[in-house]
């Protein structure tokens, strides 16, 4: 990709009211621009590290044994009515008429949809268990939407619903997704304090919260060494027990033809508030250090004198080098100054940068540098490949 024929439109000064490193450095970097309070727009770099994070779920879902679907984000008050949630949820659920004057509503959340439907399909304990997950947009009217993404009125999700027959079943279920979400995690370059938790408006028995810390954080949990934090909530996990099948009769016959509730599970995860999380965690005072498979693309390749053959030359070299190599890369092509375009390369983060200038070019050179460690080393333009493949390996 060229970033003159890409759409990155970078911000020089902080944008005001922005308190959140991770609000500023999004809207800064053109990840993503506020539409009204509570709600944003993904630009295409912003866009992709969304793409990234839930290629990162879905590998993960699936290796857990859940399988996709989607589901609606409009919903039939009715629903909710059924489960005594259009009341614990009032403040937040957003609710109106339709013309054939319906209550209707834009879910916050899929507890009560994925019940119905398992329980048309799913009556008997041969179609048991199954676990069923969506990425999807849920909708909270939030009183005060802050930092962001991190508190959004209109947000992207996970959320997982396991359906077993019994708690021994939800158990084996409920300790893959723990697993897997340990997993996912850490893959995004996170290590959250896992804790114990209140069910709260979810109902259940059990649950586990999963707490970044984070300058931010809205939530308080104490680490491996009894440290307190502030953190930030980015996957919960439940067990449900027979909540909501009971509320909405989704029943199974057993191996002796009685009629029993099915078990359920859920496990959410903010995909969205993922971003600015990882953000949180892995920025410095001249822009993000992207953990490198959440990354917009891997490498950013900076020539340094546009109209230079020789530079532009070795430029295509390489970048068709990475690219023929499987390796994403993003290559500032503008007719900028050096200044504006380190700049930028810093602001946006890309985990490793190429910089190929007249004087290194003269020595067959060109200088890479690790964002994270801010490392830099001189590697000859035939070896540039190489040595990234290197670093991605070490």
């Amino acid at each position: 990709m060229k970033w003159s024929g890409y759409f990155i439109p970078t911000l020089k000064e902080v944008p005001a009211g922005t308190e959140a490193a991770s609000h500023q450095l999004m809207l800064r970097s053109g990840l993503a621009t506020m539409l009204t309070s509570g709600v944003y727009s993904y630009l295409p770099l912003g866009w992709r590290v969304l793409e990234k994070i839930e290629r990162i779920i879905r590998e993960e879902m699936n290796g857990a044994g859940a399988h996709e679907l989607l589901l609606p984000a409009l919903q039939p008050l009715e629903l909710w009515q059924q489960t005594g949630r259009d009341k614990t949820l009032e403040e937040v659920m957003i609710r109106f008429k339709n013309k054939k004057g319906a209550l209707m509503c834009l879910g916050p959340t899929h507890e009560e949809i994925i019940t119905d439907l398992v329980k048309t399909f799913v009556q008997s304990y041969r179609h048991l268990p199954v676990t069923l997950y969506q990425i999807q947009t849920k909708f909270r009217d939030e009183t005060r939407p802050r930092f962001g993404v991190v508190r959004a009125c209109e947000f992207i999700m996970k959320d997982a619903y396991s359906f077993d027959t019994d708690m021994a079943g939800l158990q084996k279920t409920y300790d893959r997704m723990y697993a897997a979400y340990k997993r996912i995690f850490a893959r995004c370059g996170l290590t959250p304090i896992i804790s114990e938790a209140d069910s709260g408006a979810m109902g259940g028995s059990i649950s586990h919260e999963f707490l970044v810390p984070a300058p931010i954080g809205e939530d308080r949990a104490k680490d491996s060494d009894g440290k307190e934090h502030l953190c930030i909530e980015v996957g919960h996990i439940f067990q449900l027990g027979t909540k909501y099948s009971e509320a909405l009769q989704a029943v199974f016959l057993d191996e002796a033809g009685q009629r029993k509730p099915i078990i359920m599970g859920c496990y959410g995860i903010g995909v969205s508030r993922l971003v600015a999380t990882i953000i949180e965690c892995h920025h410095d005072d001249k822009g993000i250090r992207w953990p490198e498979e959440v990354a917009p693309f891997t490498v950013e390749l900076l020539p340094l004198q546009v109209q230079d053959e020789a530079v532009m030359a070795a430029a295509r070299t390489v970048y068709d080098g990475l690219t023929k190599a499987g390796i994403d890369v993003l290559m500032d092509d503008r007719d900028e100054s050096a200044g504006k375009k380190f700049n930028d390369a810093d602001l946006i983060g890309l985990p490793y940068r190429i910089t190929i200038g007249k004087r290194t070019l003269q020595e067959g050179n060109v200088e890479i540098k690790t964002r994270s460690t801010g490392t830099v080393e001189m590697v000859p333009v035939s070896g540039a490949v190489e040595r990234i493949i290197g670093l991605q390996k070490a």
